[in-house]
């Protein structure tokens, strides 16, 4: 069975350690995040699924994520009283998310927010999370899904 070349490229080997010690070599697919591989494995609801989406979306919109390539914007002007020509100013757009990715996670709630950004912001699978996070393994799912439950409510999602 044969691979198609948008599949194949879509698909690179990585090396990761099995808890144990021993490194092993598996095939990773790039365009599948944690929640669509939970979502898919029926792992979440889709409730649960479009929620984690719309808190990654807002995450990306407002430029939250790390910069991996260099900024071309003019420098800002020193003692600018107001935006103009030379001044980064972020969009309303971008604002607007911000303010609904900082509220979905205050709705989320202290102890759930961490597993959350991880997972559907940051892209950590749920087994890494909770070893970033010191927590016992299969913990992170229950967190993850009452995390998700409640920024489903948020987004007043049915």
């Amino acid at each position: 069975m044969s691979q198609s070349a948008p599949q194949a490229a879509h698909r690179i080997a990585r090396t990761i350690e099995d808890g144990e010690g021993d490194l092993r070599v598996v095939m990773v697919n790039l365009c599948e995040s944690p929640l669509t591989w939970l979502h898919a494995r029926g792992k979440l609801t889709d409730r649960q699924f479009l929620a984690g989406e719309a808190l990654r979306r807002d995450w990306e919109r407002a430029g939250l994520g790390a910069r991996v390539t260099m900024r071309w914007d003019p420098a800002p002007v020193a003692k600018a009283k107001r935006a103009g020509p030379g001044i980064s100013d972020p969009t309303v757009g971008q604002l607007s998310a911000r303010e609904r990715f900082d509220a979905a996670i205050r709705a989320a709630g202290p102890g759930l927010a961490n597993i959350l950004w991880r997972v559907a912001c940051a892209g950590e699978g749920l087994a890494a999370a909770e070893k970033a996070l010191q927590w016992p393994s299969r913990a992170g799912k229950l967190v993850l899904t009452l995390a998700l439950d409640r920024v489903a409510d948020f987004y007043r999602m049915s």
